[in-house]
């Protein structure tokens, strides 16, 4: 299939970016959508031209570092993959593909496709740990945990952080992130005593880093790749709103 390609090109952070309209080589419909961009990079060499930058890693649905807008979708028209796992069967003969990096305010372009996402890090860095010693693994059977509770924090864990939750967001909210995140450590035992600061400091890092607040309007949730749901958001609320009135007691 041949395509056209509508890609924003930026050659560095403080350039000025721009669409650039590509037209493709003959591309198999069984290639992934980075194999795609790999076919076109090849053909921008050989005639000269700086190929496209884009992220990726594990090419797996894995790592999450393939975070593109696809027609004004991040990660694409399907549900539940991540840009690395959607192949070019997914589109006709002759379409017109759009390709954008994620937009976020705090998430700065780095150069065409590539977004600096260390924002994510930071909230993390802010309390998304637990602190135990370290050392051989603990028996597993020794701390008991209620199976929903156990299940609940094994599907917030699925978080990859890529982003995408942020992209779609109109008020490019990062709660999806973080309530999964939260959620994780504060469903176990483990996580239990650090609970209160945990949720106190990622969502104040949140704040700090400019992302916008949640107004429930699901995009997050349908662009997951994961498909973590917004129940995450709802119970870091909750969560917070406990750490907050413990805080001011104190």
């Amino acid at each position: 299939m041949k395509l056209t390609l509508k890609v924003w090109r930026q050659e560095s952070p403080n350039a000025k970016g721009r669409i650039e309209t590509i037209a493709t080589p003959d591309i198999p419909a069984e290639a992934s959508f980075l194999e795609m961009i790999d076919i076109v990079n090849e053909k921008l060499l050989g005639e000269g031209q700086r190929p496209i930058a884009f992220d990726h890693d594990c090419r797996e649905g894995i790592c999450g570092a393939c975070s593109l807008t696809i027609n004004g979708i991040p990660h694409g028209p399907d549900a539940a993959i991540t840009s690395c796992q959607l192949h070019m069967r997914s589109f006709n003969d002759g379409d017109t593909i759009w390709i954008e990096p994620f937009r976020s305010k705090p998430f700065p372009i780095l150069q065409d496709l590539i977004v600096d996402r260390t924002a994510l890090d930071r909230m993390v860095a802010a309390g998304g740990y637990i602190s135990v010693r370290t050392g051989s693994a603990p028996e597993a059977n020794s701390i008991p945990v209620e199976r929903a509770h156990a299940e609940s924090s094994f599907d917030a864990a699925a978080c990859i952080g890529c982003g995408a939750c942020v992209a779609a967001c109109p008020n490019a909210s990062a709660m999806l992130f973080v309530g999964a995140k939260a959620a994780h450590l504060n469903l176990l035992p483990q996580g239990a005593p650090e609970k209160d600061r945990r949720v106190l400091g990622m969502v104040r890092q949140m704040d700090a880093e400019g992302f916008g607040n949640c107004t429930n309007h699901y995009e997050c949730e349908a662009v997951c790749p994961k498909s973590i749901s917004v129940d995450v958001i709802a119970r870091l609320n909750r969560d917070y709103a406990v750490a907050a009135a413990r805080e001011a007691l104190v």
